[in-house]
């Protein structure tokens, strides 16, 4: 099963790391450093999204999943980051990265962002572009990951961490 969405949130020396890699072996680190750590000895510093990364990002996008900035900042920042690591040439992964300040941004959005305001942006998503049916269903699925991680977007923003959204495709 893939298309799962984690965010984690590393230092600047990780940061810097990936930076530093060429671009065919960030998804070999990000698999056997970062994921391999964190979801054994870190499960604080991460954020999971299931499936739902994609309406996520849809709904803070005017709709579209595009590495292109539609929305408002910060949320249209939540999932497809500031900058793209890997992926807009790849089609197996994508990671992105969002620095300390745009963290912070988005943390308080999000602490501010209510059910009914993320039920408005959910339901512009171009359902002929969604691979998954328009429903409530879909949207508490969506919303529910969303609250879930909140408390890492907070950690995250109040210890000045870059955060990195990975998902293989």
């Amino acid at each position: 099963m893939g298309c799962l969405g984690v965010t984690f949130a590393i230092d600047e020396k990780t940061k810097d790391t990936l930076l530093s890699m060429k671009r065919s072996e960030i998804v070999d680190y990000i698999k056997d450093e970062i994921e391999e750590t964190f979801f054994v000895e870190k499960k604080e510093y991460m954020a999971e999204y299931d499936k739902s990364w994609d309406a996520t990002h849809r709904a803070f996008s005017n709709g579209k999943l595009r590495f292109e900035k539609d929305g408002e900042y910060p949320l249209n920042h939540l999932i497809y980051g500031e900058h793209v690591l890997y992926g807009e040439n790849e089609d197996d992964y994508i990671i992105t990265l969002n620095n300390p300040a745009v963290v912070k941004d988005i943390y308080l959005a999000l602490a501010q962002l209510d059910e009914s305001s993320f039920r408005e942006k959910y339901y512009l998503i171009d359902e002929k572009e969604y691979d998954f049916p328009m429903s409530e269903e879909d949207f508490e699925y969506s919303w529910g990951w969303l609250r879930n991680s909140l408390a890492f977007w907070k950690i995250a923003s109040e210890q000045s961490l870059y955060v990195i959204f990975t998902v293989d495709q």
